[in-house]
């Protein structure tokens, strides 16, 4: 358990630092409803992440029991899954803003202050697990769980140290939060602010890195 813990984390600090979630947990927690669709956010995040990656990790984990050594195409899938992470890296590389603009907030992020709790969870999971940069780092966390260990209730616990740790970057800002409410919005709006400013280079970065510890790690397995 503990080697499955140890080597999902990196991956976990790339979902960890996504700018564009917190972003929008920034965003609810300075609406009218901040505390009611700040905690179905986070919510959501958490239920998404775990959802997604205990299934895989179960499905892969299934896949590869008996076998002494993890099987050829799970090799082969750390491979694939790293060369996208290397495509959405140069991809994020390429949208950046240029020198003197600024970077835009996405439109559905302007009708957040409308939003019910039931959107804020739906937008939570949608964020943590289908987004194409998350679904591919928690794929890969739970691929990485699945391949070293086969034991159920390891590959469990490996993916709820996975979901909190990824989901520290929610966590503090809404600690924050509630430890402080309505003084927490100057220090919410900095937080904002640098975020949707450095997006392009902090994900740039963490995709390059984790793509090439993916192709590594699959490349090793032969």
């Amino acid at each position: 358990m503990q080697e499955a813990i140890g080597q999902s984390l990196p991956i976990a600090v790339g979902v960890l630092v996504s700018p564009m979630p917190i972003v929008a947990l920034v965003l609810m927690l300075v609406s009218r409803h901040a505390a009611s669709n700040g905690t179905a956010f986070v919510l959501g995040w958490l239920a998404g992440i775990f959802t997604l990656g205990t299934l895989v990790a179960l499905l892969a984990g299934g896949a590869t029991s008996g076998s002494e050594e993890p099987p050829t195409w799970v090799a082969l899938l750390k491979i694939a899954l790293g060369a996208l992470l290397l495509l959405l890296a140069v991809r994020s590389w390429r949208g950046r803003p240029g020198a003197g603009e600024t970077a835009p907030v996405p439109k559905w992020m302007e009708a957040l202050d409308e939003f019910t709790a039931v959107k804020a969870f739906g937008t939570g999971v949608l964020l943590g697990s289908v987004n194409p940069k998350n679904l591919l780092l928690v794929v890969s966390a739970a691929t990485t769980i699945a391949s070293a260990t086969s034991e159920t209730n390891d590959q469990i616990i490996a993916m709820v140290v996975f979901t909190v740790v990824a989901s520290l970057g929610l966590l503090v800002p809404f600690g924050i939060y509630l430890v402080t409410g309505e003084r927490a919005a100057e220090l919410l709006e900095s937080i904002k602010g640098w975020m949707i400013a450095n997006n392009a280079a902090i994900m740039t970065v963490l995709l390059l890195v984790l793509g090439v510890k993916m192709v590594g790690d699959g490349m090793g397995s032969f």
